[in-house]
């Protein structure tokens, strides 16, 4: 098949788990004193925003149509 088509299924796929798959991210405060140190680090997850999954799906889409047509 074509590459053009390839490129809007990862496109595709990626905005479809954009929906359900979290980002972990993790952060590390702290403080050194001398050869002493303290230190915090939080760990949280966040989904990404609905625009920007309902983008990747279109665009995915769009690719996908493009590729399939190209040639044809």
């Amino acid at each position: 098949m074509k590459p053009l088509f390839w490129v809007g299924l990862i496109v595709l796929i990626l905005g479809i788990a954009s929906f359900v798959v979290a980002i972990p991210q993790r952060e590390t405060h702290g403080v050194e004193v001398g050869d002493a140190s303290v230190g915090v680090t939080t760990k949280s997850s966040q989904k990404v925003s609905p625009v920007i999954g309902g983008l990747l799906c279109a665009v995915g889409a769009v690719l996908m149509v493009a590729g399939a047509r190209k040639r044809a």
